[in-house]
């Protein structure tokens, strides 16, 4: 009686060479995320953050400010950490909030206010805030418009109407049920007494400038 054929062992070391390959490259792919990894962990850098509240014109000082590590883009401008002291004792020249970076611009080493000038608050009403928004450093100028009810000179002999110019220091946000934003505007000083008294009397306007005086 003929014996069972016994089907042919398929030999373990066979197996072995692919496994092995395959193993290999599942090293070679973990090995080059890792390397990616400790590649973006070796260009952070460390910049300069806002720590609390800093409001337009005030002075920076070491509480305002902090550290933080990050991976920055290239297009990202921000302060360095090491360059932290290179702030310190500047003025804001823009509202500064907790969390954000700090960047170049948004520091100077002016006085927001300069000599000769004085700084002269507006309140205007939703329907007077222009769509653009205001930013410090933006040219505007204060119009004189003739208050209700009274009978104006200039507006019926077709004269140009009085105006100041004038640079935006701070907008503040609306206020809350009326909408009314102020505005803090700076003026040459001979124009100061002017301009307030058009705002007392509620026959100021506030207008944007051209870009660059244009």
């Amino acid at each position: 009686m003929a014996r069972p054929v016994t089907p042919p062992r398929v030999s373990a070391r066979r197996r072995r060479p692919g496994i092995i390959a395959l193993s290999l490259a599942l090293i070679a792919a973990g090995g080059a995320g890792v390397a990616l990894l400790l590649l973006q962990v070796g260009n952070r850098t460390d910049v300069v953050t806002v720590v609390r509240d800093v409001q337009v014109g005030q002075v920076l000082t070491e509480d305002d400010l902090g550290k933080a590590s990050l991976a920055l883009d290239p297009a990202v401008k921000a302060v360095r950490a090491d360059n932290l002291k290179s702030v310190v004792g500047k003025r804001a020249a823009v509202e500064l909030k907790p969390g954000s970076l700090l960047s170049p611009s948004q520091v100077t080493k002016d006085n927001l206010v300069k000599a000769g000038e004085q700084l002269v608050p507006i309140g205007l009403e939703p329907k007077q805030i222009p769509a653009t928004a205001l930013v410090p450093g933006q040219k505007v100028q204060l119009v004189h418009v003739p208050a209700q009810g009274t009978t104006d000179t200039d507006k019926t002999s077709g004269a140009t109407p009085q105006t100041i110019d004038g640079r935006v220091v701070k907008a503040s946000g609306a206020a809350p049920g009326t909408g009314i934003v102020v505005v803090d505007v700076a003026t040459a000083a001979t124009d100061g007494p002017t301009a307030a008294a058009w705002e007392a009397a509620g026959t100021l306007r506030l207008v944007l400038a051209a870009p660059d005086g244009d």
